[in-house]
């Protein structure tokens, strides 16, 4: 089992064995060896491999074995992710899930709720725009309303999905969504603004509700990226702010409804094109203006503020106020040492940044 952590974390943080065995002072075929559990490490060096790959030792001796199945990414420009790229994000993710799952075992009922659909979205789905009704039935499920979503990450942790940001900062990666067992997960990049956030979050979440839904005709990602639009700003919205029809949009206009609804101005774009507002030379025109100012990349004014999972840390918090679990333990599954977390406890980091 040991050799399988060591395995996972090496892979997780981009190390080849010979990376490794410089950064720990061993032998590369020695590595090996402990990662086919032909030996085992000394605690010396097994404090030293703690350090160089920034986990706690007793992550080397936990035993869940966590498997990600159906995995889908959303790359922006279609990039494919390089096969080392994408072995770091899913160690990383099989970590956090891995901590989850044993606060789940620890805590003395369970904290989180059920991932769970609407029983009547359709079996078959053949058209981007039935995807419209789709996305209100999910927002009627789970008691949305057709209003803004102020927080989506919160909002999709209290309907059961697991949501990570990952520590893997690379511009080919937003996000991702998978199943482990009765696991639903999405994770988004923390690098990326608030709107490119909740975009990715809505697309990841996406594949979740139209997986084995599309007709073979319908593009996965295309109807994804239609489902987040409609999530995140439903048609009757979309007409209640633009009108039903227009011959132009003002992009500041779309920029204030940018801050109300966490929507990108080139996603508005979309919306007003997606249900009949606007004309396709309109959304052209619309879009030689984004480009020409260079705000396909980075759009004008305020960014939207990224936002960040909080379910798991506060039920950590919660265990240990609880005395459920100990500092210690406390400190494993926050992946930190028992000393910053002291810290937070008495409020200093808080304090420090005010």
């Amino acid at each position: 089992m040991l050799g399988a952590r060591l395995h996972q974390a090496r892979k997780a943080n981009g190390l080849s064995l010979r990376a490794l065995a410089e950064k720990v002072g061993v032998s590369a075929m020695m590595l090996s060896k402990y990662e086919r559990d032909e030996s085992t490490p000394s605690s010396s060096v097994l404090i030293e491999l703690s350090n160089a790959l920034g986990v706690r030792a007793e992550y080397f001796f936990r035993t869940a074995q966590i498997e990600l199945e159906r995995v889908e990414h959303r790359n922006r420009h279609r990039w494919k992710l390089p096969k080392i790229a994408e072995t770091k994000v899913l160690a990383d993710v099989r970590d956090q899930l891995e901590r989850w799952h044993e606060l789940d075992e620890i805590t003395p009922a369970p904290w989180s709720v059920q991932f769970s659909l609407p029983d009547d979205l359709p079996d078959s789905i053949d058209s981007l725009d039935q995807i419209e009704t789709v996305a209100v039935l999910v927002r009627e499920h789970w008691e949305l309303g057709l209003n803004p979503i102020p927080d989506l990450i919160d909002t999709l942790e209290a309907r059961g999905l697991k949501v990570f940001t990952t520590r893997f900062d690379d511009p080919r990666f937003e996000g991702m969504s998978a199943r482990s067992g009765d696991h639903h997960v999405v994770v988004v990049g923390r690098m990326w603004p608030g709107d490119r956030q909740r975009f990715t979050l809505a697309h990841e979440l996406g594949h979740l509700v139209l997986d084995d839904r599309l007709v073979d005709e319908l593009d996965k990602e295309k109807a994804a990226d239609r489902f987040a639009g409609a999530f995140l700003v439903p048609a009757q919205k979309v007409f209640e702010a633009l009108g039903v029809h227009r011959r132009l949009l003002e992009i500041y206009e779309l920029y204030l409804l940018k801050q109300e609804f966490g929507l990108s101005i080139s996603g508005w774009i979309h919306r007003a094109l997606d249900n009949g507002v606007i004309a396709k030379t309109t959304h052209a025109a619309l879009r030689r203006i984004m480009v020409g100012n260079g705000w396909d990349k980075t759009e004008p004014g305020d960014q939207y503020p990224p936002e960040t999972p909080r379910l798991f840390e506060q039920t950590v918090y919660r265990a240990l106020g609880e005395r459920w679990i100990s500092e210690s333990k406390a400190a494993e599954l926050l992946s930190t040492t028992v000393r910053d977390l002291g810290t937070f406890r008495r409020m200093e980091l808080v304090n420090a940044d005010s």
